[in-house]
């Protein structure tokens, strides 16, 4: 399977002199960065000197990568500078109005779970009644209020528009993994200013090491502040959110959203690490010149084996009501017997709209998404999966 555009291999070749150049000015790079996102979020960066100082870390471990490509040296260049941006204008609004603070978050749900569980599609059914809505990828990425100029809307979506029809032109299968659409609901590591998102770009070590130790209760104020700017001045609606992710954090998250559900997808690790291996292998192809394909499998393999404890050991001392589980087989069983179960056990109706948007989004492409993927090729077995995640493939979910 060919995992980046031929056009790609062209542009690296010829850029190398000038990322070589870039990464060893990493700092003067920065710096032109933060003056970019202060100009555009028409802010100071003082008002957040921390979170700055924080992307100034990253952008140093990425420039440490020195098979780092011209495209994902300027993919990292862009993403970062977009998403200081963003905390920034957030940030703006709220302390022009700072009754946006006041906005309550009210019974959000979460949708959790291992990469390939059905996540996405059992979030696009969540979000189908008219009482709930999730956030779409541009807000997620260009943050304002509900009711700006709508020429300015239009612009923060085309750039979010651009944004993903670049993954699209540079990768021929990325639309197959991940598809990608400014329009559509997205997942909120786009408004997460940290985590292993950024991992499956570039392993980096000691950005791995900080994440592992970092408390991200900032991390999750500042996405429940992106939702309250969202909500303010619109009819309020119930959030539904969902990314892999948050399980890592489940503890945070339901300390700052204190009345949200989780809604847990369950399903065997051994049948979703080859997919998320290839998915990540797409991420270091996009990224890099060269890369080493069995090293992935060892390195997620303990991300997510260390997630998953640790999003058990939080939901073991919480409250039952907090959570639901959903087993990835029931669901592509009977989503048809399982939906209406769902939605009442989170005190939503199950009507005769609900069953054609299930009908709807069932039928959509890409819902039974493929794509090729061999543990072997990822540095890892069978064995080694069940050894990562202990007894949790055998939970009979």
């Amino acid at each position: 399977m060919r995992r980046t555009a031929r056009w790609l291999t062209a542009v690296n070749t010829i850029s190398a002199p000038r990322v070589s150049s870039q990464r060893s000015r990493v700092d003067s790079v920065f710096d032109r960065m933060v003056h970019r996102a202060e100009h555009q979020a028409e802010a100071d960066s003082a008002v957040a000197r921390e979170f700055v100082d924080s992307y100034r870390f990253l952008l140093r471990e990425v420039a440490k990568q020195d098979t780092l490509s011209m495209v994902g040296w300027q993919g990292f260049i862009d993403d970062l500078t977009r998403r200081m941006t963003n905390h920034l204008r957030v940030e703006r609004l709220i302390a022009e109005h700072p009754e946006i603070a006041l906005e309550p978050i009210e019974r959000p749900i979460v949708v959790v779970g291992l990469p390939r569980t059905a996540t996405t599609v059992t979030h696009k059914i969540l979000i189908q009644p008219e009482g709930n809505r999730a956030p779409l990828m541009w807000e997620l990425m260009n943050t304002h209020r509900g009711d700006i100029d709508p020429k300015l809307r239009d612009k923060l979506i085309k750039d979010a528009q651009t944004m993903a029809s670049l993954a699209s032109k540079a990768s021929p299968v990325w639309d197959l993994i991940h598809p990608m659409n400014a329009l559509q609901p997205e997942e909120c590591v786009f408004a997460l200013p940290h985590g292993y998102q950024f991992i499956t770009r570039a392993a980096m070590p000691a950005y791995r090491r900080w994440v592992d130790e970092r408390d991200y209760t900032e991390d999750y104020v500042h996405l429940k502040r992106v939702l309250q700017v969202l909500q303010w001045h619109q009819p309020r609606r119930r959030w539904v959110l969902k990314s892999p992710f948050h399980l890592f954090n489940l503890d945070v998250l339901l300390k700052v959203f204190d009345d949200a559900t989780i809604v847990w997808m369950h399903r065997d690790p051994s049948t979703v690490m080859g997919s998320w291996c290839s998915l990540v292998e797409t991420g270091r192809a996009l990224h890099h010149r060269t890369y080493d394909a069995s090293k992935i499998g060892p390195e997620w393999l303990d991300i997510f084996g260390k997630g998953v404890a640790q999003a058990r050991a939080v939901r073991s001392a919480a409250s039952r009501e907090r959570f639901v589980d959903v087993p990835y087989h029931s669901f592509t069983a009977d989503p048809h017997g399982l939906m209406p179960k769902l939605f009442a056990r989170l005190g939503m109706d199950w009507t005769e709209t609900e069953e054609a948007n299930l009908e709807q989004v069932l039928a959509r492409p890409g819902m039974r998404r493929a794509h090729e993927y061999h543990l072997s090729r990822y540095g890892i077995e069978l064995d080694d999966v069940e050894k990562a995640f202990g007894d949790y493939g055998r939970l009979g979910f």
